[in-house]
């Protein structure tokens, strides 16, 4: 969280992370109903990334091994709602630690 509000500064960091969540809610939201793996494929790695500049490094770490499973043709091998509910413990988790950085 700090290397993001380092690079994108404070005065747009609250922006950047509502463009993030926002942005990364709604691909969560269609990833378990999502039948193309291709696609699934893509929203993972866009998952990764995004969960990467939040600090998400679990989450990363799932969206890249289900990026493999699906690069090896095992995308019913992708525990998609785990993914999403690994989701919205780490964005709990980061609004807590938000919280409390903005109250110290």
């Amino acid at each position: 969280m700090a290397d993001l509000k380092a690079e994108v500064g404070v005065d747009g960091f609250d922006e950047v992370i509502a463009l993030f969540l926002e942005e990364t809610d709604e691909v969560v939201a269609r990833l378990p109903a999502s039948g193309d793996a291709l696609q699934v494929g893509r929203d993972l790695h866009f998952l990764k990334g995004s969960a990467l500049n939040l600090g998400f490094r679990e989450m990363a770490q799932l969206c890249q091994d289900g990026e493999r499973k699906i690069a090896l043709g095992a995308v019913e091998e992708v525990d998609l709602r785990a993914l999403a509910a690994l989701y919205r413990k780490s964005k709990a988790a980061f609004h807590a630690a938000l919280a409390k950085t903005d109250a110290a």
